[in-house]
């Protein structure tokens, strides 16, 4: 699927190349030159995943990364650090500030696209275009269907990218709020009981096939998607 990208690179030839690549694989690539810049973007709409570069004009992307995750706005962006530092010491230290990946410069495409789909399989898996199936309720992302019991079920976008994110997340309790950021995007203002609406749509397209059971309400605290019984 495609996620949005924001790159951190001050290198305008590394820029190109990054933008080319990652738009070869469908992907939505922001480019910011420096730290400042990215920080002025992140107040907007947060991208899926960050590449950043280690060696920055003003605030070094070490700093940057560092900032990112005592912001408890930020803090759940995967990052993975592109940089010519090679040395042992230095990825330890990218990966001990919350880096979730490291390359060094110069990178080949296929192992940067092979680290990315790596990074948003763990972090992001909703952005992945993976199979999901649980419970004999089956979702594909690359041909948009959902089957329960091997049944078509018809979903609207909203409810299928709801479910995704639910499937992809099993067993947690998400608020009202965590899935209006997750799935409609923290940039757009809709009111909370929109997730209850959409929720009840959801039911309803699963009832046919039973798995309607699997999205549980959880007093006081939102909703969870769970093969085990309440």
């Amino acid at each position: 699927m495609s996620a949005t990208i924001l790159v951190v690179e001050d290198e305008p030839g590394i820029q190109e190349v990054l933008k080319f690549n990652l738009g070869q694989h469908g992907h939505d690539v922001i480019v910011a030159p420096d730290a400042e810049e990215a920080l002025s973007l992140l107040r907007g709409a947060l991208p899926d995943l960050m590449l950043l570069d280690w060696m920055l004009p003003g605030m070094s992307g070490i700093d940057l990364a560092r900032r990112i995750r005592g912001d408890g706005r930020l803090k759940g962006i995967p990052i993975i650090m592109l940089t010519a530092r090679s040395e042992e010491r230095d990825k330890i230290q990218g990966l001990d500030i919350g880096a979730d990946d490291y390359i060094t410069k110069p990178f080949s495409p296929r192992e940067l696209m092979a680290r990315i789909k790596a990074v948003l399989r763990r972090r992001a898996p909703q952005m992945t275009e993976d199979v999901v199936e649980i419970g004999g309720l089956k979702l594909d992302p690359l041909s948009h269907r959902v089957f329960g019991n091997q049944q078509p079920l018809d979903l609207g976008p909203t409810e299928f990218r709801l479910l995704h994110f639910l499937m992809t997340h099993p067993e947690r309790v998400y608020s009202r709020s965590q899935l209006l950021d997750q799935v409609w995007g923290d940039h757009v203002f809709v009111e909370e009981r929109t997730v209850d609406v959409h929720i009840r749509r959801l039911r309803s397209a699963l009832e046919g096939t039973g798995h309607d059971r699997l999205i549980q309400t959880v007093r006081g605290a939102g909703y969870r998607f769970s093969a085990t019984p309440a």
